[in-house]
C-alpha cells in the first residue's frame, strides 16, 4: 500500500516525527560530526586542509520509483544515489540531511523506510544530522557531504587522451527491471522466469561504490556515476574534458538477463539505461595493475571497456568485428 492509501495515523506533529523515527537514541559517533540533529544547522568538522563534498539528490514518487514502492527500498535508494556521488568523487562521507514531503503520517510506512536509511548509513558510516519534514506529494531529497583530500578528487573535467575507460560492474538491468514494470512487451516477451524479481533489486537497491571511489582516488584521472545512461553519462566526461573516446562492446560485460533481448533493445539497455550507478572512469594505461589492485580491494568487479581519444566530443562504438559506429552521447532528461 501506498502512503496516501493508509489511513491517518495520529501524531503529535512534525517534531514527534522526527523524534520518532529519525533522532537516534545514542548520538552519531563519528568523529566529523560535532553537533548533529536538533539545532538550527548541524556542525561537520572536516580534517584539516580536506576538501567538503556536497551532493544533492531528490526522489518524486511518479517520477523516479513507483507508488507501490516498498518504503524500505525507498529509504536505502535515496541515500545509495547520494552515496554515489561521493565516490564518482573519490570522497569519504562525512553525514547527510533529509527534506521529506509526506501526504500524511503513516508510522508503519515511515519505520520501514528510515530502516532501510539507516542500515544503508551505518553500513558507510554516514550518520543523518539534520533536515525537514513538510506535508505535500511524497518527495525525498538528501544533501550529503563528504571529503577528500586536496588533489584527489576525481573530476569529470580530468580525462586525458590515451586513457583506459573503465566501468565498475555492469549496467542495464535497472533499465530492464523498469521495463518489466511497465509491463513493455519487448521486454516482457524476451525475459525468462523470475527475470523481474532478479533484476529489481538492481532497480530498487543499487549498490553505490564508495569503497572503489575511495580506493581510485589520486589513482584515477575522471571518473562519473552512471545514473542517466553509460552513453549520456560518458558525454558528460568527454564534453568537460574536452577528449572523444572509443567504447568497445566486446569489452562490456552482458548482464544474463539481457542476453535474450533483440540486439536494438539490448544495446538500448546497455548504453542508454540509466539507475545503474556505477563508476565509469579514465585512468593511464600504465596504472593497470593498481587500477586492478584498487578492484581487488575494494571487491568490486572492474572492466576496461575502450579507451579516451583526442577527438573532443566524439563516442565511437567499437563492434564485434572491429566496426565502428557513432554513438548519441544522450542520457536521460526529465525536461527534453
Amino acid at each position: 500500500m501506498t502512503p496516501r492509501e493508509n489511513p491517518p495515523v495520529t501524531a503529535g506533529g512534525e517534531f514527534d516525527l522526527i523524534r520518532r523515527h529519525f533522532q537516534r537514541t545514542a548520538p552519531p559517533s563519528v568523529a566529523a560530526v560535532a553537533l548533529g540533529i536538533g539545532d538550527d544547522c548541524a556542525l561537520l568538522q572536516p580534517s584539516p586542509g580536506g576538501l567538503l563534498a556536497v551532493s544533492s539528490d531528490m526522489l518524486v514518487e511518479g517520477v523516479h520509483f513507483f507508488p507501490d514502492a516498498a518504503p524500505e527500498a525507498l529509504g536505502h535508494k535515496a541515500l545509495a544515489v547520494n552515496l554515489s556521488d561521493l565516490a564518482a568523487m573519490g570522497a569519504h562521507p562525512l553525514g547527510f540531511t533529509l527534506a521529506l514531503a509526506l501526504p500524511r503520517v503513516d508510522d508503519a510506512w515511515l519505520t520501514a523506510f528510515s530502516r532501510g536509511l539507516f542500515a544503508l548509513a551505518d553500513a558507510h558510516a554516514c550518520p543523518l544530522v539534520g533536515g525537514d519534514t513538510t506535508r505535500g506529494p511524497l518527495n525525498l531529497c538528501i544533501t550529503i557531504f563528504g571529503e577528500l583530500r586536496p588533489g584527489q578528487a576525481l573530476r569529470r573535467d580530468a580525462a586525458q587522451a590515451g586513457d583506459d575507460l573503465y566501468l565498475s560492474g555492469a549496467v542495464g538491468e535497472a533499465r530492464l527491471a523498469l521495463e518489466l514494470l511497465r509491463g513493455t512487451p519487448w521486454a516482457t516477451a524476451h525475459s525468462g522466469p523470475g527475470a523481474l524479481s532478479r533484476l529489481r533489486e538492481r532497480l530498487e537497491r543499487p549498490a553505490p561504490r564508495v569503497a572503489l571511489g575511495q580506493a581510485l582516488a589520486g589513482l584515477a584521472h575522471a571518473a562519473i556515476d552512471v545514473s542517466d545512461g553509460l552513453a549520456g553519462d560518458l558525454g558528460h566526461i568527454l564534453r568537460a574534458s574536452r577528449v572523444g573516446a572509443h567504447l568497445e562492446l566486446a569489452a562490456l560485460p552482458l548482464p544474463p538477463d539481457l542476453a535474450g533481448l533483440p540486439e536494438d533493445r539490448r544495446f538500448e539497455c546497455l548504453l542508454h539505461g540509466g539507475d545503474d550507478y556505477e563508476l565509469l572512469f579514465t585512468a593511464a594505461p600504465g596504472d593497470r595493475e593498481r587500477v586492478q589492485a584498487a578492484a581487488r580491494a575494494s571487491q568490486t568487479p572492474v572492466h576496461r571497456i575502450g579507451c579516451i581519444t583526442p577527438n573532443a566530443g566524439q563516442l565511437r562504438l567499437i563492434g564485434t568485428q572491429g566496426q565502428t559506429v557513432a554513438v548519441p552521447t544522450r542520457g536521460f532528461d526529465h525536461f527534453a
